[in-house]
């Protein structure tokens, strides 16, 4: 389980430095500074040089750097990955992913670079060969830390349309639920790309905490807040979660095994799933109190 919350996941692009800047002022609790699709091919050198100021020079507080380099196998990819390998950041954010060896490639690269231990992994499933090797990509290494959905690039191969039900990529989507919990790594749903449609956000938002999304991509600043609350537990699961802690607890001093708590059963799954949602909202007050 990550130590920090990880509702709102923002792409900032790397050749914007206005954007870079206003970054260490947003409420998303990560941050990923965008090497690759937001970067034209003759700024690339450019956004690798900025971003890797930007993130030295710190100023970023509690939110969470994450860098999404280029593809290993394009021009800049190695050294985007060799640049980053010692910086302080959480984890570089690897496209179009579509194999374990692409993940091993990349450990490859990090070891001979000397990289901190620290650096973490995280795959991006945005095509149909990364979605059905999803499960491979996910348990490849130690260092895999998260799946990122690239929901718009998955909807232009599968050939479905973006619907607020999104039914041509349910399937898709659950995969790398199950590929993540399977793992114990967090998954990421994909970006909302209407920016005029807060009731759409929120409805997407819904939908990914239902299919079990520990967060969601955004593209703007805007999105921020209604993914923030759609992403943290409500106020009557916390308050029911707490219940079964206590109940729990009590019936352990009894010699217990299980507990009813408002006439539901409740045996020791209930109180593990009660324990993570607590330690959620803890790490999401410690969060917003450091604001």
């Amino acid at each position: 389980m990550a130590t920090n919350p990880r509702r709102s996941i923002l792409y900032m692009p790397g050749s914007n430095n206005r954007a870079l800047e206003k970054a260490r002022s947003l409420d998303a609790d990560v941050l990923i500074l965008d090497l690759e699709d937001a970067v034209a091919p003759s700024q690339k050198v450019y956004a690798r040089e900025q971003v890797l100021a930007a993130v030295n020079a710190g100023g970023y507080g509690r939110r969470e750097l994450v860098v999404r380099v280029n593809g290993f196998d394009t021009a800049w990819g190695r050294k985007d990955i060799e640049a980053f390998a010692n910086a302080p950041i959480s984890a570089l954010c690897l496209p179009k992913v579509e194999s374990a060896a692409e993940i091993h490639a990349v450990v490859q690269v990090l070891k001979q670079a000397g990289a901190s231990p620290s650096l973490k992994l995280w795959a991006m499933a945005e095509t149909p060969r990364g979605i059905l090797a999803v499960s491979e990509i996910a348990g490849s290494h130690p260092l895999m830390d998260g799946i990122v959905l690239g929901t718009s690039d998955l909807a232009k191969d599968l050939r479905v349309p973006h619907t607020p039900q999104r039914l041509g990529m349910l399937t898709s989507l659950g995969m790398c639920v199950l590929a993540a919990r399977a793992y114990g790594i967090d998954v990421f749903d994909g970006v909302h790309l209407n920016l005029d449609d807060e009731e759409g956000l929120r409805l997407a938002c819904e939908q990914g905490v239902e299919m079990g999304f520990d967060g969601k991509t955004l593209i703007h600043p805007k999105q921020i807040a209604v993914t923030n609350q759609a992403f943290s537990p409500a106020e009557d699961t916390l308050i029911r979660a707490q219940k079964i802690r206590v109940a729990w607890q009590e019936a352990e001093a009894d010699g217990k095994g299980v507990v009813l708590l408002d006439g539901r059963l409740v045996e020791a799954l209930h109180v593990e799933e009660a324990v993570r949602v607590l330690a959620i909202a803890e790490q999401i007050a410690t969060r917003d109190a450091q604001n």
